[in-house]
């Protein structure tokens, strides 16, 4: 079969696609970016938010669209909005061929022929059957890669659906990641991004300990590997060994992703949250005292659920006060089955909204004086791609998370390619980007 795949969400759930089209390879179908020219489509939802899901339904509707020009098109929906609503997709979009649930992603090439030969498919296995140690392709751009090195989630957060999307926290086995990561490095990757939706939990439910700093170290002995980046620590499992592994490992960049969401202790522990501002203000101030030049992301959400005027004001001031390097901040959104979604004392949507229009304001500024502080400093940068619009290379630096942070431009006249570590100086920035010249 010819076959559309489309993911959506996070960079976890770009690694469950890059298994899936492994499989569907494999097996002797072959892919294609145009539906139209597609015998199926299979979709890889998002569902962790409002806006993901309204994604997720659109791009459903894309596929159906396409049918009217390509009536043969069997549509499948894999991933979290799957899992999610399965009763719902199945029954509200008749045009869907099949609904999968994570646990039922191994089955992916029997479910094709199954709706090719004209059958409804509704299947549904146990969470803890994805595997997530399955063999992949690499979909991002051949230099870079992300790696799972976990699934699920058990810190049990009031406001987030993922342990009921995905289930419990289940680290893989060091071995299996290393091996992953070889593999990765084999086929011209450089820079491996560690990805889990809580990557500090890493070995507790198998080693009895956290064990991310031991598995930091043995990736970083694969020749081919330049780049390691760390997304999503939480902080109250931030340990020392972890801090002393970045701080000493040159190949550690120093960046970290650590999504705090509040720092005011009640609203805290609304959120079921572990860490609270003690906490949190230690992760940061060990993080900045080990690694000075660090360039810390963090997440913030507003108007959960009971949040006062001085609540928030003490968090407009925490990220005053805190400079952090990257930041988002989303206004609180309502998910179905979670124990926030049932609390009284909602805040008005408008509410939550101005609060975070006003710390991403607020952040704009910080970040512009980030940005500027750079400014005829020496970075190293990864070569992204070419912009032969414009005629620049498109960079990025230690500091910057592909898709997410920002962009350094030099000129494209430099004898440079995709996939090279360059070290740059910085002629000029803005709130996001970077300008430079190759040292």
């Amino acid at each position: 079969m010819v076959i559309t795949l489309v993911s959506l969400g996070c960079p976890k759930n770009q690694v469950d696609a890059d298994i899936l089209a492994h499989a569907l390879l494999k097996a002797g179908h072959t892919t294609t970016t145009d539906m139209t020219e597609a015998d199926v489509c299979i979709i890889n939802t998002c569902g962790f938010i409002t806006s993901a899901k309204e994604e997720a339904i659109e791009n459903i509707f894309n596929a159906v669209e396409a049918r009217l020009e390509n009536p043969k098109l069997k549509i499948v929906v894999t991933g979290c909005l799957a899992e999610r609503y399965r009763d719902e997709i199945i029954n509200d979009i008749p045009e869907v061929n099949a609904v999968v649930g994570i646990g039922s992603n191994g089955d992916i090439c029997d479910i094709v022929e199954s709706v090719v030969k004209g059958d409804r498919v509704c299947r549904y296995g146990k969470k803890t059957d994805l595997d997530i140690t399955a063999k992949r392709i690499i979909s991002t751009p051949k230099h870079y890669a992300y790696l799972k090195i976990a699934e699920g989630c058990s810190n049990g957060c009031y406001y987030c659906a993922i342990p009921m999307i995905r289930g419990p926290h289940r680290s893989r086995a060091i071995e299996s990641c290393v091996e992953e990561a070889k593999f990765l490095a084999e086929e011209g990757v450089q820079e491996i991004i560690v990805v889990a939706q809580d990557i500090t939990a890493y070995g507790e439910d198998i080693y009895g300990e956290g064990r991310l700093h031991t598995l930091i170290n043995e990736i970083s002995k694969i020749d081919g590997i330049q780049w390691i980046r760390l997304m999503y620590a939480y902080p109250e499992r931030l340990s020392d060994a972890v801090i002393e592994e970045m701080a000493n490992n040159p190949k550690v960049v120093p960046y970290l992703d650590m999504p705090i969401q509040h720092i005011n202790d009640r609203v805290l522990k609304s959120m079921n949250r572990r860490g609270g501002t003690a906490i949190i203000k230690d992760a940061v101030a060990r993080l900045r005292r080990a690694i000075p030049h660090i360039s810390i992301r963090t997440t913030l959400i507003t108007g959960y659920p009971g949040e006062t005027q001085e609540e928030f004001d003490e968090l407009y001031e925490f990220v005053k006060e805190t400079k952090f390097e990257r930041l988002g901040c989303f206004a609180y959104s309502e998910e179905d089955g979670t124990v926030a979604a049932a609390m009284e004392n909602q805040v008005d949507v408008e509410i939550r909204q101005q609060r975070a229009d006003s710390i991403m304001m607020l952040q704009t500024e910080i970040m512009a004086n980030c940005q500027a502080k750079l400014v005829d400093k020496e970075i190293d940068v990864i070569v992204d791609d070419f912009d032969s619009e414009n005629g620049i290379w498109i960079c990025r630096s230690v500091y910057d998370a592909p898709e997410i942070d920002g962009e350094v431009y030099i000129d494209g006249g430099y004898d440079v390619m995709v996939g090279d570590i360059v070290t740059v100086k910085v002629v000029q920035s803005d709130i996001y980007d970077l300008y430079a010249e190759l040292v």
